[in-house]
């Protein structure tokens, strides 16, 4: 079995001057970076006191999802000789807060909306959205389940 490590660097930004003294004393400000790429500016979701201008965890978790999914897919129908034209897929998560504060994800959907070149192809093409989700390796990462609607208009 092959073995791939992953480093990043996260770096809190959000001292305001009187760093944690309090819950409201501090901004969940960071940036998430790894060498040669640009810095994803993150915070928490706004409902935690996160600035929307920013990524959330969540929402990269959501995308990571959505990313895996669809790379998988993308090199099933390349194996397959079924054309793809363009993907767009706008997930959805859904995350549970709990009594004491903490929480977890209930579940993600995948919406991909595909185009072929070939339309007589789709339901071919379906089946590999299975397939993808098998492989992804950050679906099987997560212990929530992670459906797929895919559309083929």
């Amino acid at each position: 079995m092959k073995s791939h490590q992953y480093e990043v660097t996260v770096t809190w930004t959000g001292n305001t001057g009187s760093g944690t003294s309090s819950y409201r004393a501090y901004e969940r400000a960071h940036e998430v970076q790894a060498s040669g790429k640009p810095a994803i500016v993150g915070s928490s979701d706004p409902a935690f006191r996160g600035d929307p201008s920013r990524w959330n965890p969540e929402e990269l978790l959501v995308a990571s999802l959505a990313q895996c999914h669809m790379l998988w897919f993308l090199h099933l129908c390349a194996v397959e000789k079924i054309v793809v034209t363009e993907y767009e897929d706008r997930p959805c998560g859904t995350m549970a807060e709990t009594s004491d504060g903490g929480g977890r994800f209930e579940e993600v959907v995948l919406r991909p909306r595909v185009t072929l070149a070939d339309p007589g192809q789709a339901e071919r093409a379906a089946g590999l959205h299975e397939r993808a989700g098998e492989l992804c390796f950050i679906a099987n990462s997560v212990n929530f389940p992670v459906r797929h609607e895919a559309r083929f208009p």
